[in-house]
């Protein structure tokens, strides 16, 4: 669940609470959930490996051109992940309690799925630029900061700010890809420390592998499927979810 949902635009925050749920099962808490992003962070860094040794390589390289790129691209990833650290690190106890409402959960799926929907309403050619421009690199990297709601979708947000400012389908996913590379670094870091001591190590290793597993090939699905459909697929499988979340939510009151 983690691997599938973190990456694709339908909140990996709201199905790691929702699926215990249903299920009857013990939710273990943020920091286990945070935990798992480490089978993400490999997904991450399998799929875009090439890219990010194109960044690695490209610095040192001879090529004015290329040099001067890849030192703009790493600038801006920096900065462009310092805002969500930093609200990460104010409101991570409101992160931890907005998880258990259901019904924030509910809108916010809604919301932010109509919003990714309506951007990607604008023509599929936009601009597909391997470097979006400051003030669209640091416009996504601010949206992560939303993505700490329940519902939101941290790659949900950032293509729908990538999308807006007029970058392609591609550019957008891929942008907002490497964004997420360092900030889930970060989260892993910050949290892992906060993982409940009873979860046994061999059910926190299958869940970072089967993260990593399922989180590669959701990727593949999503760069795929931006080529050919777009976004609106998942707007509509979050307005069905949200649909049975508040079902769920009234017959549970």
């Amino acid at each position: 669940m983690q691997g599938v949902t973190e990456l694709l635009p339908v909140s990996s925050s709201a199905h790691l609470y929702l699926v215990p749920t249903l299920l009857g099962w013990k939710y273990e808490g943020l920091a286990f959930d945070v935990a798992l992003h480490a089978g993400t962070l490999v997904a991450l860094v399998i799929a875009f490996w090439n890219d990010w040794w194109t960044l690695l390589t490209d610095l040192f390289s001879k090529d004015g051109a290329k040099a001067r790129e890849a030192r703009t691209l790493w600038a801006l990833l920096i900065v462009a992940t310092i805002p969500a650290a930093i609200v990460g690190k104010l409101l991570d106890d409101f992160a931890e309690r907005s998880c258990a409402s259901l019904l924030l959960q509910a809108g916010m799926l809604t919301v932010f799925g109509a919003l990714l929907w309506l951007a990607d309403r604008k023509p599929a050619k936009g601009a597909d630029e391997r470097s979006p421009g400051w003030f669209t690199g640091i416009a996504m990297g601010l949206a992560q900061c939303l993505a700490l709601v329940p519902g939101v979708s941290r790659s949900g947000i950032t293509m729908t700010a990538g999308r807006f400012l007029g970058l392609s389908r591609p550019a957008a996913a891929r942008f907002s890809f490497l964004l997420a590379t360092p900030i889930t670094f970060g989260a892993i870091v910050l949290k892992l420390k906060d993982v409940p001591h009873d979860v046994p190590p061999a059910t926190l290793a299958i869940g970072v592998v089967s993260a990593a597993i399922f989180g590669t090939l959701a990727i593949k699905l999503l760069l795929g499927m931006v080529r050919r459909t777009g976004f609106g697929v998942f707007f509509a499988y979050r307005a069905v979810l949200s649909l049975g979340i508040v079902a769920f939510w009234w017959t549970h009151r």
